[in-house]
């Protein structure tokens, strides 16, 4: 039976993960802004724009993308509402991530599982970025 203390445990639950996730992404969603605003993520978007392109995404995505890989995804949120990017190349990225997040996380937790984290993590971001690649050759 769901009783008041049950819904206040609830919305407690519900408020406390919203601030854990807040206190990632406006941080580094003010520092992106930031990087962008001092031009230095414009020198970075230029240094990625080669191997970016081939994605079919700007050479800011990068970043985005490396965050997401290495961070969380929610990190790599606040990056893709910091810079601009359009609905194709949003899922572009959305997808890469999905497939390779938090690779140093997961591959201590893998690691306890007995697979050597390491090929299994070179096999997500390969698979990553083959579906990059065969998403944007489709769209």
């Amino acid at each position: 039976m769901i009783t008041k203390e049950t819904w206040i445990r609830g919305w407690k639950n519900g408020i406390d993960a919203v601030w854990e996730l807040a206190k990632v992404v406006i941080p580094l969603t003010v520092v992106i802004a930031i990087l962008k605003e001092v031009g230095w993520l414009g020198w970075l978007a230029n240094r990625m724009e080669p191997l970016m392109s081939v994605l079919g995404l700007p050479g800011e995505a990068a970043l985005a993308i490396v965050i997401g890989y290495f961070v969380n995804i929610y990190s790599a949120i606040a990056v893709i509402l910091a810079i601009d990017l359009t609905v194709r190349q949003v899922t572009i990225v959305a997808v890469m991530i999905s497939i390779c997040h938090g690779i140093f996380l997961e591959s201590a937790i893998t690691s306890k599982t007995g697979v050597k984290a390491w090929p299994l993590a070179l096999m997500r971001m390969g698979v990553s970025i083959l579906a990059g690649l065969g998403i944007n050759w489709f769209f």
